[in-house]
């Protein structure tokens, strides 16, 4: 068994509920810190994913059918019975893969919002949750890879790994911009080695400009940043998972700064983790439900149906503490400033117009429209032993998926109007966001079939486009 909980401070249990000093979010706090630390789900899921087999789990269903990649498409419905079960478990592979890097990116932002808190003070059994977290998402990490990695292996081979379709066209832009663009002009804002001067200056403005606004909250900067300027490595930003697609590497740096240095916004950022945490529970809460009714049988349970039950009892821990820190504890400090609101919705419209505004016809509860990256996958998916379709026959087949209503878009709005309610149960009582953001009006917007068809339809184009000058 993994024994995690020896890093930190032994709790005592008592028969007794904790008696905590203050408000009652911090009660809450404290409850949620307690009960997170007796638990042993993350043991349980770390267990799981070193045993795994995938054999031992590939004629099972891990969640109703469903969840699948493209159900309710007419591929779907052509599909053999173990196609459909390898598009099942395709379907968890892509869920965790993009969980653990996003999980990653948690692990970085609980460190810079916690030198925060530390340098505040009074906020010790919060910082030791926020140290436990980290811990535990590790481990959480290397399951879901371990669990994922065997999985594609055995059902795809290395077939979709990598993009390689898109070097001619890279190549193609290059040329134009010989021709148009002056060489001097070309390296002040393209480097082939490290940043470029451009990239150099506009870092170093626009983290000027968030230390000069915050000026008045300095004493607060997290020592973790601090530790990495004084190591001269850059501010920490995630290129990958949800936090990697929120905005530009250097928009998210600009962003760190201010969560690591002003109290109010380190809780803000709170409201940015909860919408990771809402996504995951929109998608990961039927694995639940999936592994209850099995349970409640006396069926066998695969080993991911069980991870994704205990990892959603591990969040549900780290769901309280985003609530928590995003609706209330930010109270405990003096009110935003106009320029703090500013930034603050500003972060939370960007995620919106990034991770929400659309909606997915090929992947239940992805709501953003399906772009030429996503097809890359389900192109090399098609051509895979999988299928073993030739690129006449995959990109006919992709057309009716993508272009097409059909049942799979309206289980894609399914989960979107699910998300939409999660989400305006927090942001709506955020009385310092914009309104567009209180009423999470871009992703209302996005919540659209004829939209999601008119988008997909010019995007894939675009995609079967560059697939035959590719082959050209």
């Amino acid at each position: 068994m993994v024994a995690i909980k020896k890093t930190l401070e032994p709790i005592q249990q008592s028969p007794t509920p904790l008696k905590v000093q203050g408000p009652k979010h911090l009660h809450i706090i404290e409850k949620t810190y307690h009960n997170n630390a007796e638990s042993d789900y993350t043991e349980k899921l770390a267990e799981l994913g070193k045993t795994f087999n995938y054999a031992d789990n590939s004629n099972y269903y891990w969640v109703i059918p469903e969840l699948s990649l493209l159900y309710g498409t007419p591929l779907y419905d052509a599909a053999s019975t173990q196609q459909k079960l390898a598009l099942n478990h395709l379907y968890w592979v892509g869920n965790y893969n993009h969980t653990a890097v996003s999980e990653a990116t948690t692990s970085i932002y609980n460190k810079v919002t916690n030198g925060v808190f530390r340098a505040v003070g009074g906020y010790e059994k919060l910082c030791d949750e926020l140290d436990f977290e980290t811990e535990q998402e590790s481990y959480h990490i290397r399951t879901f890879q371990r669990i994922g990695y065997k999985t594609k292996m055995a059902i795809v081979g290395k077939t979709i790994l990598g993009n390689t379709l898109y070097g001619k066209s890279e190549k193609e832009n290059q040329s134009w911009q010989q021709l148009l663009i002056p060489q001097p002009v070309r390296d002040f804002f393209n480097s082939s080695e490290g940043s470029s001067p451009f990239a150099v200056y506009r870092d170093k403005t626009l983290s000027a400009i968030a230390k000069t606004m915050l000026r008045d909250k300095k004493q607060y900067y997290s020592q973790y940043l601090q530790d990495l300027e004084a190591k001269g490595e850059q501010i920490p930003a995630p290129s990958d998972g949800l936090g990697g697609r929120i905005a530009e590497r250097y928009w998210l740096q600009f962003f760190t700064i201010h969560w690591g240095m002003s109290p109010f916004m380190a809780c803000q950022y709170y409201s940015l983790r909860y919408t990771a945490n809402a996504i995951l529970k929109n998608q990961e809460y039927p694995y639940v439900r999936y592994y209850r009714e099995l349970e409640q049988k006396g069926e066998y349970i695969p080993a991911p149906t069980a991870v994704s039950y205990y990892h959603l009892l591990d969040e549900a821990f780290h769901t309280t503490i985003s609530q928590t820190l995003a609706k209330e504890m930010y109270k405990d400090f003096p009110k935003p400033t106009a320029y703090e609101k500013f930034i603050s919705g500003l972060m939370i419209y960007k995620m919106q117009c990034s991770l929400l505004s659309g909606l997915s016809g090929v992947l239940p509860g992805r709501c953003v429209y399906d772009d030429e990256m996503l097809m890359v996958f389900y192109y090399k998916l098609l051509k895979s032993p999988l299928f073993g379709m030739d690129t006449k026959e995959a990109l006919e087949w992709m057309e009716k998926c993508f272009c097409q209503e059909h049942e799979g878009y309206h289980i894609g709005l399914k989960y979107h109007q699910s998300l939409l309610e999660l989400m305006r149960r927090l942001f709506s009582n955020l009385d310092y966001q914009w309104k567009i953001n209180r009423e999470m009006g871009i992703m209302a917007a996005g919540g659209s079939i004829s939209k999601a068809l008119q988008k997909n339809s010019q995007a894939f184009r675009q995609f079967a486009q560059s697939i035959a000058a590719q082959d050209s």
